[in-house]
């Protein structure tokens, strides 16, 4: 058994020792009870750290009022929770859930709007600590990232679970949020590990034990196995990773396709896939939920606009162009509609929106919507296609509006967003300019 103190670094027991097998539940240099322990502690080196319900911790952060009061970040009554603090998990509420269920669960619930300028700038600094330690850091999402070590033990002059537990305190210490830390062998382990004991956690799952631990485990903790997955191998009677583990990949694969693959293999532990380096985003997109439904075409049509200029504005900034339009409606069932269409890499709010329009008049049937998004994926660097995107439309003046287009971004760029606007945006908003 290998054990150290993850508030210290001290080593308090150490595989081949003798009787290391007992570790105490102190640190006998500094008294923490935060002791990591296992058989394979120190041969592992992928990890995935996951900030500790990161929103409403950077709001906590700076506002210490609200240090054991509940915080949901998100919407109006209309919108969805975008994160939940632990006082308000232990109430019932996570994040997608509706906020009107929320605050129903937790009527005393402080609600804060996203502020996500200021989280991406904490997610930024968070990155940077972590890109210290080693170039292999491949982000999931603005608040956690894959993290392979192998390698670095010379260089930091210790194995890399020691190197993890202070990386999450000076995550504690500089940026003022908690993160937890799963360390495994691969991506698949290290994610569920980190799951396994937030918040603030250190949870490890080594070779030896992985098949054993698995198997115990809903069908569920499979990367890939949503909802609609799940309902279907509880019909057919797989409920458990260890049922998935008893079935040959022959017969996963005649059932469940490719997916199938993923199954056999996932279930037992086993994952191939690297850390990606590049980490690039995969997609780029903005969503709105409406105070009230929307069924007529010429409002969703206003609503729209402004979110292909806010995906257009990202997407710029990021030097991206992107050649899978998608478009997303929400009816007032919650039922999801989705509908894309693949071009030419672009990264114009212009031809975003005259793509999306045929799309979005398909489902102006007469149901009524909740919430409208649009976005762009299988991403490019823009290079020089940006500015012509349109031509595969075979259109004579695009080049005129992605020019039209450049010279508001230059007036914006120079005197603010609110200097300039297209008149749909004024349509949009309900603001008149004289």
């Amino acid at each position: 058994m290998t054990a150290f103190c993850r508030d210290c670094d001290t080593l308090l027991a150490e595989a081949g020792e003798e009787g290391a097998a007992t570790v105490p539940r102190r640190c006998m240099a500094c008294g923490s009870r935060r002791i990591a322990c296992h058989d394979e502690l120190f041969a592992l080196d992928i990890a995935h750290i996951d900030c500790d319900a990161f929103y409403a911790s950077v709001e906590k952060r700076d506002d210490p009022a609200l240090r054991d009061r509940p915080v949901i970040v998100g919407g109006g009554r209309r919108g969805v929770v975008s994160a939940a603090c632990y006082v308000a998990r232990i109430d019932g509420v996570h994040s997608a859930m509706p906020m009107f269920k929320a605050l129903k669960a937790c009527p005393n619930a402080v609600v804060i709007r996203p502020n996500m300028a200021k989280y991406q700038a904490v997610g930024r600094e968070i990155r940077r600590m972590m890109e210290d330690l080693t170039p292999a850091v491949e982000p999931v999402s603005i608040d956690e990232a894959f993290l392979d070590l192998s390698g670095t033990a010379r260089l930091h002059g210790a194995p890399a679970a020691v190197v993890l537990a202070g990386l999450v305190r000076r995550i504690e210490r500089e940026a003022g949020v908690t993160a937890s830390v799963g360390l495994s062998y691969n991506k698949f382990l290290a994610k569920v590990s980190s799951d396994l004991d937030k918040p603030r956690g250190f949870s490890v799952v080594g070779r030896a034990e992985a098949k054993g631990f698995l198997a115990a485990q809903p069908v569920g903790i499979v990367w890939g196995v949503g909802k609609a997955m799940r309902k279907k191998l509880a019909r057919d009677g797989i409920r458990t990773v260890g049922q998935l583990q008893a079935m040959d990949e022959r017969e996963l694969l005649s059932r469940y396709g490719s997916l199938g693959s993923r199954l056999y293999n996932f279930s037992r532990g086993e994952d191939s896939r690297r850390i990606d380096r590049g980490g690039r985003a995969k997609s780029i997109s903005s969503e709105t939920t409406f105070n009230e439904d929307l069924s007529d075409a010429a409002a969703l049509e206003a609503r729209l606009w402004p979110l292909c200029e806010t995906v257009s504005r990202r997407m710029k900034a990021a030097g991206l162009a992107g050649r899978t339009l998608t478009l997303k409606l929400k009816t007032a069932g919650f039922r999801t509609r989705t509908r894309r269409r693949t071009g030419a890499p672009t990264q114009l709010a212009e031809d975003m929106y005259r793509a999306a329009l045929p799309m979005l008049a398909g489902e102006c049937d007469g149901t009524a919507f909740r919430l409208i998004g649009i976005g762009l994926s299988d991403l490019s660097p823009a290079g020089d296609a940006a500015g012509d995107s349109a031509a595969d439309l075979l259109d004579s003046d695009a080049r005129k509006r992605a020019a039209a287009e450049h010279a508001i971004d230059a007036v914006r760029d120079k005197l603010g967003r609110e200097a300039i606007a297209k008149g749909r945006s004024l349509r949009a908003t309900g603001r008149r300019r004289d």
